[in-house]
């Protein structure tokens, strides 16, 4: 029988014989050392801190005039082509002044106070005549006609003049703002359509205090149901930004 003989591949005369590698040599780990920036590098300039503040109250006063302006471009821009406006758009529209105004009962309050709601508002003499009688009944069921949204909506009778109201008219103005102004201060808010005197028209205050719409002269009950009209786009196109109440801060 045959053996094996088992011959190690390195005792062969053709094998190549391995070197053994070289121990690497241990090196020191090496450290890079970076300058430190200074503070002045990092941090915002005065004047940088100045700009970046201009810019985020921008943006707030973007946000929070937002609704005002889509409501706006929604009743004034975005609408159906061939709808007119039965009242007069006012342009520019007109601030409540910053004056004083008396109540009935002789108590003074800022005018700014009336911000916060819509307003339907006539003007006339304490004495009150036949068209200034009309008026206020019309304003008093304008607003009623409106339903759920009423509340959304003041009526307000400012009078030029220091004379009593007469009692048989106290009745009728439940639920109406009496206010007595200076007739410079009406005048320099208000003002007719020419050939026209103030008391002959109803006007329309937004929430942020501004007059912005002035109903014809003379407005009958015929014409009422179209002002009714142009009151509920209003209140439609502002519904998600207005709500009833008076929600805005007034001047004290």
């Amino acid at each position: 029988m045959s053996g094996f003989k088992l011959l190690d591949d390195s005792s062969s005369p053709g094998a190549a014989k391995s070197v053994p590698a070289a121990p690497s040599a241990d090196h020191a780990l090496g450290l890079t050392v970076h300058a430190m920036p200074a503070p002045e590098q990092t941090l915002p300039t005065a004047e940088q801190r100045t700009g970046m503040g201009r810019w985020k109250m921008l943006m707030v006063f973007l946000v929070c005039a937002a609704p005002v302006v889509a409501s706006y471009i929604t009743y004034y821009v975005v609408r159906p082509e061939g709808r007119r406006n039965f009242g007069e758009l006012i342009t520019p529209q007109r601030p409540l002044p910053d004056a004083r105004a008396v109540t009935l009962d002789g108590t003074s309050m800022a005018l700014q106070a009336l911000r916060g709601q819509w307003l339907l508002v006539s003007v006339g003499a304490a004495a009150c005549d036949k068209l200034c009688s009309e008026h206020l009944y019309l304003q008093r069921q304008m607003r009623e006609s409106l339903g759920k949204e009423k509340d959304r909506l003041d009526w307000v009778w400012l009078l030029a003049d220091d004379a009593p109201v007469p009692d048989a008219l106290q009745p009728a103005l439940k639920g109406a703002t009496v206010l007595r102004l200076p007739p410079a201060v009406l005048n320099n808010w208000l003002s007719p359509a020419a050939g026209h005197q103030l008391s002959e028209h109803l006007y329309v205050v937004d929430p942020m205090g501004n007059w912005m719409m002035r109903f014809p002269a003379a407005l009958n009950r015929n014409g009422a149901a179209q002002a009714k009209r142009d009151l509920e786009r209003l209140l439609r196109a502002s519904a998600f930004w207005d709500q009833p109440g008076r929600e805005l801060k007034p001047k004290p």
